[in-house]
């Protein structure tokens, strides 16, 4: 398949508090350090992947979707190589995307799970977190880049000794789209017509072309 849509999460959790590819039920949550930028694809904590996230000579990856957790004040940013996507006016680094502007899951409570203290976890409820933010314009990776995407915490998330943290489970979610092969030579002219990269332009590129080749010469006289 030339063009197809995919998303990750992440969370903090995995079956022997280690990381792991697939996620199991009744995980255990893993540390997160606070005001420290954790890789959600290689960063060794939660469910990862084996290898970095990387377009070939002949991929092209458009990130339409970010969003992480509305409590313990997460953020999640996106790298491509080194440079940091979200950045402030004056182009110094800052986390990315808050999660109170584009929380994961959609409808969840800005405090998490907390500890009472004694060891039991309790879900306060209430707010109801909805996103105020969009991913508008959306994240082009090019043909040979890596790509990072970031989680960020102001607090310490999971479990320590037997200790709980303020809060243990810590989410991430990514949406993107891979175009391959001759869906991503058709990116290139999007590009140079300067049209969004999106799964419902690039087939309307490819009925215009079909419609072009259907058309009668007019080079012969009747």
């Amino acid at each position: 398949m030339a063009m197809r849509s995919q998303v990750y999460e992440w969370t903090n959790g995995s079956a022997t508090g280690t990381s792991s590819i697939r996620q199991t039920v009744d995980p255990i949550a893993q540390t997160v350090s606070g005001n420290k930028k954790t890789d959600i694809f290689i960063g060794g904590i939660g469910s990862n992947i084996t290898k970095p996230a990387e377009t070939n000579a002949t991929q092209f990856v458009v990130i339409e979707d970010v969003a992480t957790s509305a409590h313990a004040a997460s953020a999640v940013q996106v790298r491509i190589n080194t440079t940091d996507y979200f950045q402030n006016p004056d182009i110094t680094d800052q986390d990315g995307v808050p999660g109170l502007a584009s929380p994961y899951p959609r409808g969840t409570s800005s405090n998490g799970a907390i500890s009472d203290g004694a060891g039991s976890i309790n879900v306060i409820a209430g707010d109801n977190v909805l996103p105020s933010f969009s991913l508008t314009p959306e994240i082009y990776v090019l043909p040979g880049q890596t790509y990072s995407v970031l989680y960020t915490s102001a607090q310490e998330a999971g479990v320590v000794g037997g200790q709980t943290k303020s809060c243990t489970s810590v989410a991430c979610f990514v949406k993107y789209t891979l175009y391959d092969g001759p869906d991503s030579l058709i990116r290139n002219r999007l590009l140079e017509m300067g049209i969004t990269v999106n799964p419902s332009n690039v087939d309307w590129y490819k009925r215009s072309l079909l419609e072009q080749q259907s058309m009668p010469s007019n080079g012969g006289v009747a």
